[in-house]
């Protein structure tokens, strides 16, 4: 069962964050650390139903609300205080061993994997990888303004799984961005996916499968990188 708890993020302030552990049977070593989009908290459907599924996949998952988010307000916290508060979910982590693995990754939905991306640009200590779901690379409308540079400084594999009607950023417009990534970034399309991996109705699959299909492919990705890590240090 998930496990709800509180981390402090500074003087008087903490914030909620729940842990869904991996399932025993097939446990891949790494835990992930989602962060929640601009528009909804850690316990939004989307949020739930992906650490879920992953944790049934063998990989543990850590989500947790931004500080605007457990107090409520709709609108996001300065950039700054976003990021101070996924570094101090980074360190919780790291320093409970019954939250994390061998391994850790972390990433986010939308704003969440924009806002680990530049904690892990910032330095974030070593990590196996980094995973977006929906990376926000322009707002939408204006792709002069893009959020990219700050990539080229982490050091740290990236999956960036984007939806084919992505009006943040489509896959052809990520696609030069990742190719000048090292180590290298994959970059998986979600067809029919819109900027929350939402597909039209009258697709042939259905939304849980269109999900479960992008699920695999982050748990089978995760697995590859921890090991490609663990051989690097051979």
């Amino acid at each position: 069962m998930p496990k709800q708890f509180r981390i402090e993020i500074g003087p008087s302030q903490s914030v909620t964050s729940i842990a869904y552990r991996a399932a025993s049977s097939d446990r891949a070593g790494v835990t992930l650390i989602l962060g929640h989009g601009a528009g909804a908290s850690q316990t939004s459907s989307f949020m739930v139903s992906f650490a879920t599924n992953l944790a049934g996949l063998g990989i543990d998952i850590v989500t947790f609300n931004f500080l605007y988010a457990d107090q409520r307000r709709r609108i996001p916290d300065s950039n700054d205080k976003l990021e101070a508060c996924y570094r101090a979910v980074i360190e919780r982590v790291r320093n409970k061993p019954w939250l994390s693995s061998d391994h850790l990754a972390i990433g986010g939905k939308s704003m969440g994997g924009r806002i680990a991306s530049q904690v892990a640009a910032a330095s974030a200590g070593e990590l196996a990888g980094l995973v977006f779901l929906g990376y926000p690379l322009h707002p939408p409308g204006r792709p002069d303004r893009l959020r990219a540079k700050h990539l080229l400084a982490i050091e740290a594999p990236m999956l960036f799984v984007q939806g084919s009607r992505d009006t943040f950023g489509s896959p052809a417009e990520l696609q030069p961005i990742v190719r000048q990534l090292q180590p290298r970034a994959d970059l998986y399309v979600a067809e029919g996916g819109d900027h929350a991996l939402k597909i039209p109705k009258r697709s042939p699959l259905t939304q849980e499968a269109a999900y479960e299909a992008v699920q695999d492919h982050i748990a089978a990705w995760l697995r590859t990188a921890v090991a490609n890590r663990s051989r690097r240090k051979l």
